[in-house]
């Protein structure tokens, strides 16, 4: 009999995942108790625990309920937040370790990669900068890790948050590019290495599937397998605006690695949505609208790949 085994990888922007302590070297007065968002230690634990909830709600149902494996996550502060999530918060039982990057992003906001030690072995991570160009600002480290699966094979993962479209999509893009050159960069480093090498990269690109950054990317024999992922319960892409819906993350993989996707799809479970008033259908149930609280969980959605080995 061929056993397979299920592994489950989510990619997660979670909003603003901040704690309430000042950072001085950081831009991070917004989310500080008497900042423009009021940002208490009640919403601060309320929010990891939606976190939490989403990722929970990842899992997969096989002879019984099972965790994601690894998850990809986007704007998180700090070692603090990640140590709160998975030590203190509703994840506190799923026993997860995590690697992260330090950036010198302006806001103080990172990328981390979640993961359960029982079904990844982590063998290695580093952060690798990307060096601003003209008239861009500092922006957030690539995350590389690698380590070992249930089959046996190396499992290498890059989590990246490319810049914003701050300024509008035309003047960013370079910086988008420049991101994304330095991912490709770690991409053909595992390449040289092992040219099957099974890679995932992840992560916030600020831009879509047809976008320059994006195929670029999959000209580096990499697959975008989120390109067409929707949801169950009405959501066509990660993220909408003005009522339009769009993909704004993305999980690509090499082609040794496409072979053994069993399914990506976007995770709008019913209590991760709500009724769009103004537009009509639904929209992610955000933590913020500008300044006001929504108690909600994020303004995108999660992406969720299911691999057999």
């Amino acid at each position: 009999m061929l056993l397979i085994s299920l592994f489950t990888f989510v990619e997660l922007n979670c909003e603003n995942l901040f704690d309430c302590r000042h950072d001085s070297l950081k831009n991070d007065t917004e989310f500080l108790p008497d900042g423009s968002y009021h940002w208490t230690r009640t919403r601060y634990w309320r929010k990891l625990n939606r976190v939490g909830q989403t990722i929970i709600a990842c899992g997969v149902k096989g002879q019984s309920w099972q965790l994601p494996d690894m998850v990809a996550l986007c704007e998180v502060e700090n070692d603090s937040v990640l140590h709160d999530l998975t030590r203190r918060s509703l994840l506190r039982n799923a026993r997860y370790d995590y690697v992260m990057t330090c950036s010198p992003d302006e806001r103080g906001i990172d990328v981390a990669l979640v993961y359960s030690p029982f079904s990844f072995r982590l063998i290695r991570s580093h952060s690798v900068r990307v060096e601003p160009i003209k008239d861009m600002r500092p922006t957030r480290d690539i995350l590389y890790a690698s380590g070992v699966i249930a089959s046996g094979d190396t499992l290498h993962v890059i989590v990246a948050h490319l810049p914003s479209r701050r300024g509008g999509e035309r003047h960013s893009r370079p910086f988008r590019m420049a991101a994304a050159d330095r991912v490709a960069a770690v991409a053909d480093s595992v390449y040289n290495v092992s040219k099957d090498a099974k890679i995932i990269i992840a992560g916030d690109f600020n831009d879509y599937a047809n976008s320059a950054s994006v195929r670029m990317l999959c000209g580096k024999r990499l697959k975008d397998i989120s390109a067409e992922a929707t949801g169950r319960n009405g959501a066509k892409g990660t993220y909408r605006y003005q009522g339009e819906w769009g993909s704004l993350d993305h999980i690509l993989v090499s082609e040794s690695l496409a072979r053994n996707v069993a399914d990506c799809y976007i995770n709008d479970a019913p209590f991760l949505v709500e009724p769009d008033e103004k537009y009509g259908g639904v929209k992610p149930r955000r933590n913020y609208l500008g300044p006001r609280y929504q108690n909600g969980f994020s303004d995108h959605l999660p992406l969720v790949a299911t691999f057999g080995w």
